[in-house]
């Protein structure tokens, strides 16, 4: 390693490690005494695993839960305890003076109107992605982040994940040159990955608040498969674009620093699970990022299916003008030196003018014997996070960080519509067949 090169390296770590270290502060900061009390508005297995990761940080304690399901809340208590509140209704949720914080894992139709009601009863809110439904909606709810000023950050967990802080941070420092295209994926072949959720044996009207869950989405008659699996339905979900679009804009957003597409188109289809879901199980996105002050001009195509055969998986590519960085696991760069002379196609040439341009040729670009010490090397770097990295974790700790600090986050309201915007419009542009414009400086 050339000794430039190891000073790209350490400026670039050093970069990573100070802002990782923000979360850390806050939480050695923190007494006993010094409680965020919570409440989880919707307890499904998102829901579930957002309290687990919350309660995980130093200082937060569930003091209530909300479900249209019974089920749910009698098992909330069962992990939880009894002392919790537990009822359908979120109003109660948000109506408790000792509540400082909500987490809004609802189906997405809900994101925004709880969200809104929370801030402006004075919460603090961690909405699960997308944060909103419609860009209308998402307007609404950046509208009331400002008015009240409360903490509301989006939960799409790239964000915080020092995988993505380390591709920033290379990015930055000009570990690819100057990016070009950027290619993402998630690709799954399960039952669950593709929402086959399971549905309970006692989803009974009695157990369930039909017309709670239904809110504003078209009234229809009791049907618990579209509670229990609601992703699939365009009245209460997203579609792959809203659980899984946006988290690969998150991501890439937040290691470009870019603000969004100008341009965009997707396609796709229902290829497999025709199952009565109204959403395509395979889509493919197009989108044009113009240049700004923070990054050149680049194109980003992105790819979801549930139809792989070849197991689940997730990850980026940035290909820059020196060389490739992909996520996954880890970070990795890789570099393969170009061609210095341009080669030559001269075969449909005279054979007088072939014999003139070789001539050339070899003098511009004189022919080098092959040796083994001449053989280009591959040049890679793989950065890995510690074994059973968690960044569900970091996420959480750095929105109760900013809840006590009063500090902004990174995901919040504007730039969870900056992520969702690009996702819904694509369901616009596979649904309605065309081309769609976007510009996230509006917001």
């Amino acid at each position: 390693m050339t000794s430039t090169r190891r000073q790209f390296l350490q400026t670039a770590t050093t970069a990573g490690v100070a802002a990782r270290s923000l979360a850390a502060q806050e939480e050695k900061k923190v007494s006993p005494n010094d409680r965020i009390q919570i409440a989880a508005i919707g307890i499904g297995g998102m829901g579930f695993g957002d309290m687990e990761s919350a309660l995980a940080v130093p200082g937060v304690e569930l003091v209530a839960v909300c479900d249209v399901y019974q089920g749910r809340l009698t098992r909330a208590k069962e992990v939880h305890g009894n002392q919790l509140l537990t009822t359908r209704d979120y109003r109660e949720v948000l109506a408790r003076k000792d509540i400082d914080a909500v987490i809004v894992a609802t189906p997405d139709h809900w994101h925004s109107r709880i969200s809104i009601d929370a801030m402006n009863a004075g919460k603090d809110v961690y909405c699960e992605k997308p944060m909103t439904q419609t860009i209308e909606q998402g307007r609404a709810v950046v509208e009331a982040q400002r008015k009240t000023g409360r903490i509301i950050q989006a939960g799409s967990q790239r964000v915080s994940s020092i995988v993505y802080q380390k591709a920033q941070d290379l990015l930055k420092a000009g570990a690819i040159g100057e990016l070009n295209m950027v290619e993402a994926w998630w690709d799954r072949n399960s039952a669950q990955g593709a929402w086959q959720y399971s549905i309970p044996p006692d989803a009974t009207p009695e157990n369930i608040d039909w017309d709670r869950f239904l809110g504003q989405a078209p009234k229809r008659p009791f049907e618990p498969i579209r509670l229990f699996r609601w992703r699939n339905y365009r009245d209460y979900g997203t579609g792959v674009a809203g659980d899984l679009f946006v988290h690969l804009f998150s991501g890439m957003h937040f290691v470009t620093g870019a603000l969004g597409p100008s341009r965009l188109f997707a396609t796709g289809g229902l290829r497999f699970w025709k199952d009565g879901r109204d959403v395509p199980d395979v889509m493919l996105g197009l989108y044009d990022y113009p240049a700004t002050d923070r990054h050149p001009a680049f194109n980003l195509a992105l790819r979801v299916n549930f139809v792989d055969c070849a197991g689940e998986s997730s990850g980026f590519r940035f290909v820059g003008n020196e060389g490739i960085m992909t996520i996954g696991n880890g970070v990795t760069i890789t570099k393969q030196p170009r061609e210095t002379a341009p080669g030559y196609n001269i075969e449909t040439f005279p054979k007088a003018v072939q014999e003139e341009f070789l001539g050339e040729y070899r003098k511009k670009y004189p022919p080098i014997q092959p040796t083994a010490d001449g053989m280009r090397p591959l040049g890679e770097e793989k950065f890995l996070p510690p074994r059973g990295y968690n960044d569900h974790g970091d996420h959480h700790r750095n929105f109760f960080a900013a809840v006590r600090s009063r500090k902004p986050v990174v995901e919040d309201a504007v730039f969870g519509l900056r992520a969702a915007g690009p996702a819904l419009l694509s369901n616009i542009s596979y649904f309605e067949q065309r081309v769609c414009t976007w510009d996230p400086n509006t917001i």
